[in-house]
């Protein structure tokens, strides 16, 4: 699908759940499940398969999903599109972004809850694991309005219960929502936000979005906009002076308090280790809301929701960048052994003996785009970037390491990456191209494409073939 052609795509959470349903992506548990540890280990046996709707959970009249967008068939099936369809929206929404439009009403405010509710009783929300601290909600996007730029924002944090109507808040270094929330310190106020949980997934999409294609001067609610192809409709909450999408099953409002932090973690992150406790901000919650028959939606920390959440996103921010920097760029595939984030292939197509380096400017530019990339390789047209065996052909063949390889020492990475110094590496580029004038040389042995029918072959059982005997 070209998503130039598509006037808009319906992005609510039921929506997308709906088109995973009709194409066989949710699997139901019949049994009741616990939301200590069962579920979210369940949810990690399965995860890279169909979503998983938990409907009788211990304890809880709300319905639990998980595993909505781990793996590339749910992600397609949620948009009703290919993989290279929702790459486009995602760059039509970088590139059009369309501000949100402010309705009076919406389902989300069906049902509200302003005094005497806990959020832990009437929220299903899970324990991970046994090295977890606590109670966390995972899928939370957090809705701010920047106390002094007026822009929003919309960004994945955990959330720890610490009491009835009380949160601790993980904010990492770098963070939009972190800058926001040292601005209003330094006012001495608190800072409004609210936290959509099941909310439509061009938002899910834009707030995971990082790197050079959205600064702080971007509204991550146009950005959904624009990948939706139409205004993503927006209300203003019940208690707060702050605007989030309606299609949202369950809204937590509330104020960062400017004065108060707790201790927060440990807990399983996407890197597949424990995050470390430290000191985090408070939430205190103002009113909890949802519309009707809600259904809670929860992301293992260490599972590939997580992660996967990230992939197309980032995909079409580097491809956008390097395609600009270096037209000889053809595709870019974040791959899933470096939890599509921190290692990146660039397929690339050499006209002339002119264009000769540019595979390495581009290396270079993937690692100024996207700072947590840490390992680069460029490969040739020829090879199929989403098959790792063809990857590694190219480094096997065409990879001579003396002049291949380079190192740019002592760049900025993630701070979770645990063989680094503080967020601090060396990373790594590989040049596993061809050089132009060696291509003929190099090239693969071809073969006829033949028809195949598959009605044609039998399976042979044992002894049936007589001469093997």
């Amino acid at each position: 699908m070209n998503a130039s052609t598509q006037v808009s795509i319906d992005t609510s959470f039921r929506a997308a759940l709906r088109r995973m349903q009709q194409a066989g992506r949710i699997r139901s548990y019949t049994r009741e499940a616990d939301p200590q540890f069962q579920i979210a280990g369940m949810m990690k046996q399965l995860d890279g398969g169909p979503a998983l709707l938990f409907s009788s959970v211990k304890g809880h009249a709300l319905p639990v999903i998980g595993n909505v967008l781990a793996c590339k068939e749910n992600c397609e099936a949620a948009f009703g599109m290919g993989y290279v369809g929702i790459r486009q929206c995602i760059a039509r929404g970088f590139g059009n972004p369309i501000a949100p439009e402010r309705v009076a009403n919406a389902p989300v405010h069906e049902h509200v809850y302003r005094d005497g509710f806990d959020i832990g009783r009437m929220l299903p929300v899970l324990t991970h694991s046994d090295a977890d601290s606590g109670r966390f909600i995972t899928a939370g996007i957090v809705v701010v309005q920047d106390p002094e730029t007026g822009v929003y924002n919309a960004s994945y944090h955990r959330l720890q219960l610490i009491g009835p109507r009380h949160t601790a808040i993980k904010l990492d270094l770098g963070r939009h929502l972190r800058a926001a929330y040292e601005r209003a310190q330094r006012m001495g106020k608190p800072l409004p936000i609210a936290v959509c949980i099941g909310t439509d997934i061009a938002v899910q999409y834009a707030a995971a979005t990082m790197g050079s294609q959205m600064p702080e001067s971007a509204d991550e609610l146009a950005i959904a906009g624009g990948l939706r192809g139409e205004p993503i409709p927006v209300v203003k909450a019940l208690s707060q002076d702050i605007y989030y999408p309606v299609q949202t099953e369950i809204v937590l409002e509330g104020v960062l308090l400017p004065d108060r932090t707790v201790r927060e973690g440990p807990f399983g992150e996407f890197v597949g280790y424990l995050s470390p406790e430290g000191d985090a901000p408070v939430f205190e919650v103002s009113a909890l809301a949802h519309r009707s028959q809600p259904v809670y939606h929860a992301i293992n920390g260490v599972g590939r929701e997580t992660v996967m959440l990230r992939k197309y996103v980032m995909e079409a921010s580097l491809l956008k960048v390097l395609q600009a920097a270096t037209p000889i760029v053809h595709d870019v595939e974040m791959t899933a052994g470096g939890l599509h984030r921190f290692h990146a292939v660039i397929s690339v197509k050499k006209a002339n003996a002119q264009q000769e380096g540019f595979q390495r400017n581009a290396i270079l530019a993937a690692f100024a785009t996207l700072k947590d990339l840490d390992l680069v390789i460029a490969v040739d047209d020829d090879i199929d970037i989403q098959d790792p065996n063809d990857v590694e052909y190219a480094l096997a063949m065409r990879m001579e390491a003396s002049k291949d390889l380079f190192i740019v020492p002592g760049a900025r990475t993630h701070e979770y990456v645990r063989v680094s110094d503080n967020g601090i590496r060396a990373k790594v580029g590989i040049d596993a191209t061809v050089p132009f004038e060696d291509k003929a040389r190099f090239a693969r042995a071809p073969f006829r494409t033949a028809a195949v029918d598959e009605s044609a072959f039998t399976q042979e059982a044992p002894g049936s073939i007589d001469w093997l005997e």
